[in-house]
């Protein structure tokens, strides 16, 4: 499918050898902040996921993708989560694994791709991201989209022992 390849990255669907990578993404405490995670997810837990991804977005309402390199070497994970079909819209997030990886053009591109493929196929009039007011290179990153800031939700998430404000930003088209 050429609507989810681009220049430099690829988006796919998560096939079962993409385990281990799914699992060091989601039992990374340093990323549990940016998902609301606070406990471990079992490999049993994510092989059981891996094998309902192949699921339909209008049923499960999610759809994650992997992001690769054209060498295929494994970079991120991209998701669309809460999919409203009534009234077209849907989250989105997105996470680069390895700081190596980051501010190469990976993510904007995966999000590139994924926002002409939510717009132009699954119909959605508005896509929106929550980011922690002190993650400058997403809100930079989303702002560089056309994501406009719509709120803050102050004191909005714990971690650490602090509360941290969360900006929402929406896209519309």
């Amino acid at each position: 499918m050429n609507t989810l390849k681009g220049s430099k990255i690829n988006l796919r669907p998560l096939e079962p050898e993409d385990l281990d990578f799914v699992y060091e993404i989601e039992n990374d405490e340093s990323l549990w902040h940016l998902s609301n995670s606070i406990t471990p997810f079992s490999l049993y837990t994510i092989r059981e996921y891996l094998k309902n991804a192949h699921k339909d977005i209008f049923e499960v309402k999610q759809l994650r993708l992997l992001v690769e390199d054209k060498d295929k070497n494994r970079l991120g994970l991209v998701d669309l989560f809460d999919f409203d079909f009534k009234n077209k819209r849907a989250g989105v997030g997105i996470i680069i694994k390895d700081e190596k990886n980051r501010s190469q053009g990976f993510g904007k591109e995966a999000l590139i791709i994924l926002l002409n493929y939510s717009f132009k196929y699954l119909g959605l009039h508005q896509i929106y991201c929550n980011i922690l007011e002190d993650n400058i290179s997403s809100i930079k990153l989303f702002e560089s989209l056309g994501f406009e800031k719509i709120g803050l939700k102050r004191d909005w998430n714990y971690n650490d022992g602090q509360f941290q404000s969360e900006f929402m930003y929406q896209l519309i088209r």
